[in-house]
């Protein structure tokens, strides 16, 4: 019998799927995302980075390789935290309200953490505090796509529940204006597509979907 789905509100969900949560990117819409955002931060070669909403902190390993002598994990859920196997300064805390001083970090990575986010341009004036002058800003976000053929987010739990987790749609123009009102300049919007990968997965998806843009990467930097 297939159980019902429940909606968690994010903060609880998280701590629920920390016990299942993955290490690495962990399907098709994760890998795709994490190939783009890598090779961003690979070019970037940080000094200090901050990875906001670290998750299981698979950007860690990224942000070290790219140069990164600080690297903090942030995430608003302790288990999640708890899973991260690198050896890195952890802080328990919200993306809407970062517990740093101005200008400490001249990366900042954010992985699908605005869907969880309402209200994109206090989000980003927030995240642009703590940016060094000239320093960047990659984040991710579910395409508004995912509204439009309203798909939804939702995971397993160990005793075999699904698990719904409610996100924010933000269009492109809603990226944009939040980008300027932050005072940040655009670098790049990217509406990405999922990469190309002989998996049964991503084979179900085109024959049911098409070839839609699934995720939003941005990138902007603040002026020096």
């Amino acid at each position: 019998m297939t159980r019902a789905s429940h909606a968690l509100a994010s903060q609880d969900a998280y701590q629920l799927w920390a016990a299942t949560y993955p290490p690495e990117a962990h399907n098709a819409l994760m890998r795709t995302e994490h190939a783009r955002v890598s090779r961003i931060i690979e070019e970037l070669r940080p000094a200090r980075a901050l990875d906001v909403g670290t998750g299981s902190g698979r950007y860690l390993a990224v942000l070290a390789e790219a140069g990164a002598g600080l690297a903090v994990a942030l995430d608003f859920s302790s288990r999640m935290l708890a899973r991260i196997s690198r050896d890195t300064p952890r802080v328990c805390g919200d993306a809407r309200s970062l517990p740093f001083a101005a200008g400490t970090f001249d990366l900042l990575n954010a992985s699908l953490v605005a869907g969880d986010v309402p209200d994109l341009t206090s989000w980003l004036a927030g995240l642009a505090r703590v940016l060094s002058p000239g320093g960047h800003l990659i984040y991710s976000d579910f395409h508004p796509s995912w509204s439009l053929y309203g798909w939804r987010r939702t995971f397993q739990t160990t005793d075999g529940r699904t698990i719904e987790i409610p996100y924010a749609t933000h269009t492109i123009d809603d990226h944009l204006k939040a980008i300027r009102d932050a005072r940040l300049t655009e670098i790049s919007t990217e509406e990405i597509r999922l990469r190309d990968e002989e998996t049964t997965e991503v084979t179900r998806f085109r024959e049911r979907w098409g070839d839609p843009p699934v995720l939003v990467v941005v990138h902007a930097m603040k002026a020096m």
